[in-house]
């Protein structure tokens, strides 16, 4: 490394942050340690670079499940991010509470990782205090962590922009569907259901507890279920925001099971804008998981580079809000009128 740093006219220290991918490396200078380094046919190695620095060159992250749209999402951007800058990437994926148990008992990332990110976990704060206590930058990512550095959007001013979009149509009854997920995991599901109750107060429009239902997206009994307690009330909903894109699309596949249309009389809304969305042509809130696992192992890189394994007083404090977005399609619209309205409407007598 001495030696391509000497060809190229800069520092090792600088070769070494140009042969990660570090961002902040000039062009100019990329280019001539890029040079340098094929002209001296220089290869890192990684044991060798582990004695010296005590670093292994992994970056692990912390997962409840890899079977959603989100998390492969996500992890396929920052793995990109981790081989181009030569890093490699560890998944530890903790299903389950018993698994759960045994990971912070043991902490693999110990010493096997340079950083870990810890994806949509609702820690206790003994196991924070275990992974403040691992010696390395710990990323929060898709949620809000105070006082430790985290990536995520702002799911409150995301579900207040669904709901007043409803409200802005003329629905007044607006039901919240919540995802039924495994115990001890969060999925932004109370953030969600704030910025909903936020946004209908804000109209001056009472919250009503019984429009607040949960469902599995892929168990069709509990989504017909809370589909039809919601049919049940004696003034149902006109409109259902759900918090995530596969429960929206399972709630329309419900309302069309007892023959009510979408969105003559009731519009659905979801939050994601997965692929899903555009298949069902589903008014959605947008979010990106590629940009997020990118910033997230953005930022990996630039506090293993920048600390001696934990991050500093400002960093810890650091937190990177990606944006969402509104996106109108063609299952909201303005709610049905009264029943001789819509008789009009449709052609009847």
């Amino acid at each position: 490394m001495a030696d391509v740093a000497e060809r190229a006219g800069v520092s090792p220290s600088t070769v070494s942050r140009t042969l990660r991918g570090l961002p902040t490396v000039s062009p100019d200078v990329r280019a001539r340690v890029e040079q340098a380094a094929r002209e001296l046919k220089f290869r890192v190695s990684r044991q060798a670079a582990s004695l010296v620095t005590g670093r292994t060159g992994v970056v692990a992250v912390l997962v409840p499940t890899l079977n959603s749209w989100f998390m492969g999402s996500a992890l396929s951007s920052l793995a990109l991010l981790l081989r181009a800058a030569d890093m490699q990437l560890a998944v530890y994926v903790i299903p389950d509470m018993a698994e759960r148990a045994a990971f912070f008992e043991h902490l693999p990332a110990r010493r096997n990782a340079d950083a870990l990110l810890v994806f949509s976990f609702d820690l206790t704060d003994e196991e924070s205090a275990h992974l403040d206590d691992l010696g390395m930058p710990v990323i929060y990512v898709s949620q809000h962590v105070e006082g430790r550095p985290s990536v995520y959007v702002d799911d409150v001013a995301g579900a207040r922009t669904a709901t007043r979009h409803l409200l802005n149509l003329g629905h007044r009854r607006i039901a919240f569907v919540a995802t039924v997920g495994a115990s001890g995991f969060t999925f932004s599901s109370h953030e969600r259901l704030t910025g909903y109750r936020e946004a209908l107060t804000e109209a001056g429009v009472p919250l009503d507890d019984d429009l607040v239902v949960a469902a599995r997206p892929q168990d069709r009994r509990t989504t017909l279920e809370a589909v039809g307690k919601l049919l049940g009330l004696r003034e149902p909903p006109t409109a259902v925001f759900a918090e995530q894109d596969e429960l929206a699309a399972a709630v329309i596949s419900a309302l069309r099971a007892t023959r009510i249309e979408v969105p003559q009389r009731m519009s659905v809304l979801g939050f994601d804008d997965q692929q899903l969305a555009e298949w069902f042509d589903l008014s959605t809130v947008a979010q990106s998981p590629t940009d997020m696992g990118r910033v997230a192992g953005e930022l990996a890189l630039r506090l293993i580079d920048d600390g001696d394994g934990d991050a500093s007083a400002g960093d810890r404090e650091r937190h990177i809000v990606l944006p969402t977005t509104l996106i109108p399609r063609s299952t909201t619209a303005p709610p049905p009128g009264p029943p001789e309205e819509r008789e009009r409407r449709d052609g009847g007598d």
